[in-house]
């Protein structure tokens, strides 16, 4: 099979055509005369033809040459034309933005960051959804995926951007303590009657961390579970058993006595936010100034303004 025609070559021989000598095409090219005539003898080689008729005074096509200019020439043009536009395309703030964020505490905390962003750049088609699939999200051809976890995360292919951190606590309400009375380690909520997920955080145990900052697990039992921060707070509230909760979330609630706050040997592991994209080397500047936008509004919040409702369990 004959090999494949070089696209710098042929770059070298249009400009050689154009120029009509090797030197201006040199010039042209910022290259090497030398390299210049090399080239068009490695192309003539590897087409087994004549391309150039060369003299000391002209230089001429031969009729095989002219038939490769006329054939090359648009060829050229249309690819270069192609990756000035996929150049500009991914400089420039415009075009679809396919968003992801997690339910709930995705529209109270970046709600007005993505309309904001949205004024800033009208040239930019945004489309956002609220759901809770995290990683999965990133499959259905979306741009950036902002997810909230707790505990160790999952090694994966994707660029992983902490967004902020959310303390969290364990609270019961005060007719869950007279029932059971006040746990004295964390193994305890093996044996009580806990709210927990369905499959946000992936459904995984309570998590707390000890003083070398790694992450204790406890298979509470789970007898209620949601996937909803605000179902979850209410529940705690009405006395259907032990939660983790937003610490800030849930302050009102401890103050005025309608739930308990549980002192255990380990603090409950915080809520992580983060924002995940595919592949950091190519991340077109539409996606990049969004993280950039989003890290410097969140950057500015104090931990009273985040956090508007009982989150997640």
């Amino acid at each position: 099979m004959r090999p494949a025609l070089d696209f710098n070559t042929l770059k070298v021989f249009i400009a050689v055509v154009e120029g009509e000598s090797f030197v201006s095409a040199a010039k042209a090219l910022e290259m090497p005369t030398s390299n210049v005539s090399r080239s068009i003898s490695q192309l003539e080689e590897k087409l087994n033809l004549k391309l150039l008729e060369r003299s000391t005074r002209h230089m001429k096509l031969t009729e095989a040459g002219h038939l490769l200019y006329t054939r090359a020439k648009p060829l050229l043009e249309a690819l270069e034309q192609t990756e000035t536009e996929l150049t500009l395309r991914q400089m420039q703030l415009k075009g679809p933005l396919r968003l992801c964020i997690p339910n709930e505490i995705g529209p109270a905390l970046l709600g007005s960051v993505v309309a904001d962003f949205a004024c800033q750049y009208p040239e930019l088609e945004i489309s956002c959804v609220t759901n809770l699939s995290g990683f999965e999200s990133l499959r259905e051809e979306l741009d950036l995926a902002v997810i909230i976890t707790r505990g160790q995360m999952d090694d994966s292919d994707y660029i992983a951007r902490h967004l902020m951190t959310i303390p969290c606590t364990v609270v019961a309400a005060p007719s869950i303590i007279q029932r059971y009375g006040t746990p004295s380690t964390i193994q305890k909520f093996a044996e009580l009657p806990c709210i927990t997920t369905v499959s946000a955080l992936k459904g995984a145990p309570w998590q707390f961390v000890n003083k070398k900052g790694e992450f204790a697990t406890i298979k509470v039992k789970g007898h209620y579970r949601v996937n909803s921060g605000e179902m979850a707070g209410r529940a705690a509230l009405a006395g259907i058993g032990f939660a983790i909760l937003s610490k800030q979330a849930c302050q009102p609630y401890i103050n005025d006595g309608r739930l308990i706050e549980i002192e255990c040997e380990l603090p409950a592991a915080p809520l992580q936010l983060f924002v995940i994209y595919a592949n950091r080397r190519y991340l077109p500047a539409k996606t990049r100034a969004f993280i950039d936008f989003m890290l410097q509004k969140l950057s500015h919040l104090s931990p009273a303004q985040s956090q508007d409702e009982l989150i997640s369990p």
